[in-house]
C-alpha cells in the first residue's frame, strides 16, 4: 500500500490500524456486495486503502498524485474512475459499513433502554466557484434566503445520543429544469445505478428521503424514532412514514396558512393552534401540549401526534412547536429526544454551535 508518512515507524502503525480496520469489517466483502469490482489495473481494496490513509493524514488528493513523492502510487485517473464508475454502489457500501459498525460494536456499548434515533438533515453543498459540474444548480440557501450554485445535501445518520454515524446521503439538484445550469452525461448507461442516482437527484428532498429510508433496516440498527427538522414537517411525510416504516417521527413544525391540525373536532392552524390551547403558567420553557389529528394513512387510519409548544430559549416571547408521533412519550422526553438531532448539525458544522432548544 502506497503510504504518505515521513518515517518508517510511522508508515506501519498507520497501516497496521487501516489494514485491522479493513480486515475487522471485512471491506473486501462489502465492496464486492455493491458491486465494486476489479475491472482492470489496481485492486478496489487497494484504492479504497489509499484514499482512506490520505483522508486520515488530511492530505489533498490531486495535489499528492501531482507531487510524485508516493511510490507505487496510482494515476489521477485511475482514482477518478475508481470514484465515478456508474456501476459501483457506494450508498449500499456505506450503509453496509455503517450498520456493521453499529451493530457490531456501538450497541453493545450502551444500556438497551438507550433510544437511538435516525436523523435526517437537508442542507447546502456550495459549489459557487463550478461552471460545468454535472447537475449543478441554483439552490435555495435556507439561512440566507438567497440562491446559490451547487446542490442539496440530504443525509440520513444514526445516533444513541453520545455518537453520530452517517448512513446514506443524496447530493439533489433542482426539480425545476429553469434552476439547473447543467443536465446529466448523455453517456451514463440508464440500467447503471448511476443513472438512477441522477435521477433521484431531480426530486424533491421529501421524494428522496424515503429511498435513503428504504436502504435501510431501522429494526436492525435498534432505532424506533426518525428526528427531522420543520422543512419535512407536512402531515402527508408524517403519515407515510408512520405506516410505511417502524419508526415514530419528533420532528419541528413550522406554521403554514394551508396545513392544518384537527383539535376537538375543528381544523386549525399552527398559530391558530397555539392561541386555542391553554398555556402553562410562570417562565415554564414547555408552554403547553395537545393531541391532534394530522388525517387519515393510506389505510385509512387516523394518525394522531402530540404537539409540545416550547419557549423560544433564543426568543423569549416567541415558540417553537414540535410534533411526536409517540403519544405516549412525556413532553420533555419529546423535547431531549428532539435534541438527539443535534448531533448532525455539529458532526457538519451546518450552524453555529449553541443548541436551538
Amino acid at each position: 500500500m502506497a503510504t504518505i508518512l515521513p518515517d518508517s515507524e510511522s508508515k506501519n502503525e498507520a497501516h497496521s490500524y487501516i489494514s485491522h480496520f479493513f480486515k475487522e469489517n471485512k471491506l473486501g466483502t462489502l465492496l464486492n456486495q455493491s458491486n465494486i469490482r476489479k475491472e482492470d489495473g489496481f485492486s478496489p481494496m487497494f484504492l479504497l486503502q489509499f484514499i482512506f490513509s490520505l483522508v486520515l493524514h488530511g492530505k489533498n488528493l490531486y495535489r499528492i498524485l501531482d507531487s510524485d513523492r508516493i511510490q507505487d502510487a496510482p494515476k489521477k485517473d485511475t482514482v477518478h474512475r475508481f470514484l465515478n464508475n456508474p456501476k459501483y454502489n457506494w450508498r449500499k457500501f456505506l450503509v453496509l459499513l455503517s450498520k456493521n459498525v453499529i451493530v457490531s460494536k456501538l450497541l453493545s456499548l450502551v444500556s438497551s433502554d438507550r433510544e437511538r434515533v435516525l436523523i435526517f438533515d437537508d442542507s447546502l453543498y456550495s459549489r459557487a466557484r463550478s461552471k460545468s459540474v454535472e447537475l449543478l444548480a441554483r439552490v435555495h440557501d435556507h439561512t440566507t434566503g438567497q440562491f446559490v450554485k451547487g446542490f442539496r445535501m440530504l443525509t440520513l445518520g444514526w445516533s444513541d445520543g453520545n455518537t453520530f454515524i452517517p448512513l446514506a446521503f443524496s447530493l439533489l439538484s433542482s426539480k425545476k429544469s429553469q434552476n439547473r445550469l447543467q443536465g446529466i452525461n448523455s453517456n451514463i448507461d440508464k440500467r447503471t445505478v448511476g443513472y438512477k442516482r441522477r435521477q433521484e437527484a431531480l426530486q424533491k428532498s421529501t421524494e428522496a428521503m424515503f429511498d435513503l429510508l428504504d436502504e435501510i433496516n431501522p429494526i436492525q440498527l435498534c432505532a424506533r424514532t426518525l428526528l427531522f427538522d420543520s422543512w419535512f414537517g407536512f402531515p402527508k411525510v408524517i403519515k407515510r412514514v408512520v405506516s410505511d416504516y417502524p419508526l415514530h417521527v419528533i420532528c419541528m413544525l413550522k406554521s403554514m396558512h394551508r396545513v392544518y391540525y384537527t383539535y376537538e373536532g375543528e381544523k386549525y392552524t399552527l398559530n391558530q393552534l397555539y392561541k386555542k390551547v391553554r398555556k402553562k403558567r410562570g417562565r415554564a420553557k414547555i408552554l403547553a401540549s395537545v393531541i391532534v389529528s394530522i388525517g387519515l394513512d393510506d389505510n385509512g387510519k387516523d394518525v394522531q401526534a402530540r404537539i409540545v409548544f416550547v419557549r423560544d430559549r433564543n426568543r423569549s416571547k416567541q415558540w417553537l412547536a414540535l410534533l411526536s408521533t409517540n403519544l405516549d412519550l412525556p413532553e420533555e422526553e419529546v423535547v431531549r429526544l428532539y435534541g438527539k438531532r443535534w448531533d448532525i448539525i455539529q458532526t457538519f458544522g451546518l450552524y453555529p454551535l449553541s443548541k436551538p432548544l
